[in-house]
Order: structure tokens, then sequence, then C-alpha cells
């Protein structure tokens, strides 16, 4: 799909994979290393709920805003399925990953955290995902 400038931004699988390959890193990164990296933890998180979020909007044919805040691009999927008002918690929780935990701050994180944000981007990635690959009969 391209904008209204003719600039590339991606198809549905693209945003998928891209989705599948954040999440699948916050996953990895949470069981693996010690100690674990909760900030980064929490931002791959936050990444595959906005990119599978981007994907759905793409399947609808809508240009993804270029934005970090989910809440804002759950708005936009309203208007296709009044479910994704579901995820005000999820999404309020993990866009506070999107940018602060990558620099020097005062967020004191928990392991609670890293794992909460990985169990809030799978909820939103199962629901997306069912959307865009509904069941045949």
């Amino acid at each position: 799909m391209r904008d209204e400038n003719g600039k590339y931004v991606g198809t549905v699988e693209e945003w998928v994979r891209f989705a599948e390959t954040d999440l699948s890193s916050a996953k990895t990164l949470f069981e693996v290393h010690r100690p674990i990296p909760i900030e980064i933890v929490g931002f791959h998180s936050q990444q595959a709920a906005e990119k599978i979020i981007k994907a759905f909007l793409v399947s609808k044919d809508i240009i993804p805003e270029k934005t970090h805040e989910l809440h804002k691009l759950i708005k936009k999927c309203l208007k296709f399925n009044s479910e994704f008002k579901k995820f005000a918690l999820e999404s309020d929780t993990l866009t506070q990953y999107a940018v602060p935990p990558r620099y020097p701050h005062e967020l004191e994180l928990e392991e609670y955290d890293a794992e909460t944000a990985i169990k809030y981007a799978d909820r939103i990635m199962e629901f997306v995902k069912e959307l865009l690959d509904p069941p045949t009969d």
C-alpha cells in the first residue's frame, strides 16, 4: 500500500510479520536474559501491539498514522469493529513503553511490568489476527 504521496507503507502481511517478530523478541528477552531487560521487553511488546493494529488498518485500506499512541490507532479501528474498545487498559499501559523507557528516566519498572506488557500485547495480537484471518467454513 502507498500513501497519497506514493510512499510505500507496507502490506498487511509485512505488518503482521514485524509485529510477530517484536512479540517473539519480547518473550525471548523475558525468558532468557538475566537480569530481565524490562524496558526493552516493554518496548518490543508495545511495538508488537502497534504493528498488529496497523496491520488491521492497512487491511481496511487505511494508511496508519505515524504514532506510538495506541489509543489513537484503536480509535481508528473502532470505526470497523467496536470490540477494540476492550483494549483501553492494554493500549494505555503499552503506550508508556513506546519511548520513555528507551532513555534514562525515573520510571521504576519491575518484572511484573514486563510480564504484563507481553500479556497485553498477546491479547491484542490474538484478537487482531482473528480479524485478519477469519475462520473458513
